[in-house]
């Protein structure tokens, strides 16, 4: 049986949070384990580290501040932000980014915790977990300054269009697929593109609880997107892109397990 790894679960913060425990054991009966919980600011992110200590090799996490909550990033954040990414159970900085759909927080206040951001994973040695929407442009000048010096990073639930595609690949992003893929509506240029990219250079996330497969079969009862749900998606990106799905799940698997630097016994 294929083994998944979830790299970007909403676990603290979110619908999910009050079924925490039910949500990991559904997902490790469907052999999606570890997954990987997403902070996005300080305090959700020191949360994700307490609930990762709840279950030590089942659950990591990122901690970072999501352009939706830059305006929070203040002078202190810097530190403080240092300081939660030395926790051991800490793989990754993010979710960090820009957001100029929703514009939550002012754009000049996202591109400066961005940048931020980005230094600190450099200085850490810790790959970054990136958010990008409606922003391409400036996320690609910010980002472009500090390539060089990150160890790895992520442009997680991507959904852009060709040229996005080709200017992430060049700068040797890893890119993350989720259920959006399986949306006949808002997913169709994503399932085109899906194919393209290289088969080290792509993940699989849920980002539950949002985003629930629209190709479910039975349709759940409930709207909420879980873990247990990533094989449903790897499976639909592999027969995308013509592959054999548990061939395909063992590359995205080992992909996680690398990208995020996890123990080989994962």
């Amino acid at each position: 049986m294929p083994k998944y790894i979830d790299v970007a679960v909403n676990l603290v913060g979110s619908s999910l949070e009050k079924d925490s425990q039910q949500i990991i054991q559904a997902a490790i009966e469907q052999h999606v384990s570890p997954l990987i919980v997403i902070g996005s600011d300080l305090a959700e992110s020191e949360q994700a580290i307490a609930l990762c200590q709840d279950y030590p090799k089942k659950l990591y996490c990122t901690a970072g501040v999501h352009p939706h909550q830059a305006s929070q990033w203040q002078a202190s954040s810097h530190e403080q932000l240092k300081r939660l990414s030395t926790h051991e159970h800490v793989v990754a900085i993010g979710e960090c980014g820009l957001d100029y759909n929703r514009d939550f927080s002012p754009r000049n206040k996202q591109r400066q915790a961005f940048e931020a951001q980005l230094a600190i994973a450099a200085n850490l040695k810790l790959p970054v977990l990136m958010h990008e929407r409606d922003a391409h442009e400036d996320f690609l000048a910010i980002l472009k300054a500090y390539r060089a010096d990150l160890c790895g990073a992520l442009l997680h639930c991507f959904t852009g269009n060709r040229q996005s595609l080709d200017a992430y690949l060049k700068l040797d992003l890893h890119l993350g697929i989720t259920g959006w893929v399986c949306d006949e509506r808002r997913g169709k240029e994503l399932a085109e593109l899906v194919v393209d990219i290289p088969n080290d250079r792509i993940l699989i996330e849920t980002d539950s609880p949002y985003l629930l497969p629209r190709t479910l079969r039975p349709k759940p009862k409930s709207s909420k997107n879980k873990p247990e749900y990533l094989p449903h998606i790897a499976q639909y990106v592999a027969t995308l892109r013509g592959q054999d799905s548990t061939e395909f799940a063992h590359h995205v698997y080992q992909n996680s397990r690398r990208f995020f630097n996890l123990d080989p016994q994962v």
